[in-house]
């Protein structure tokens, strides 16, 4: 179950080729992704420091991130993502769609 809310984050897409994605993603406080599925394996760092408040569809989850901080996460994930954090935040996303390139 996605979250309210009528603020979308803005994704800005800076590479797309048949190896990667990169996207960079700013939230405004309180701004969603919206309900997704992520069809490759990816990698995400913060850029500034915030909390990323995930839903899963079964619970709802804040994770505080420091600016440089990276995670990554298999394929197949289904969330929505808001900025829990009282001010403006942003990661860069790479969606890995041919790990044997790389």
């Amino acid at each position: 179950m996605p979250f309210r809310c009528d603020i979308p984050a803005v994704p800005t897409v800076q590479l797309d080729d048949d190896v990667a994605r990169v996207t960079r993603w700013d939230f405004a406080p309180g701004a969603v992704t919206g309900w997704h599925e992520h069809g490759w394996p990816y990698f995400a760092t913060m850029l500034v420091a915030g909390t990323l408040r995930v839903d899963d569809g079964t619970k709802v989850t804040d994770v505080p991130l420091e600016a440089g901080h990276s995670y990554r996460r298999p394929s197949g994930i289904q969330h929505d993502v808001m900025n829990g954090s009282p001010h403006p935040i942003a990661f860069v996303e790479i969606e890995v769609k041919q790990p044997a390139r790389l």
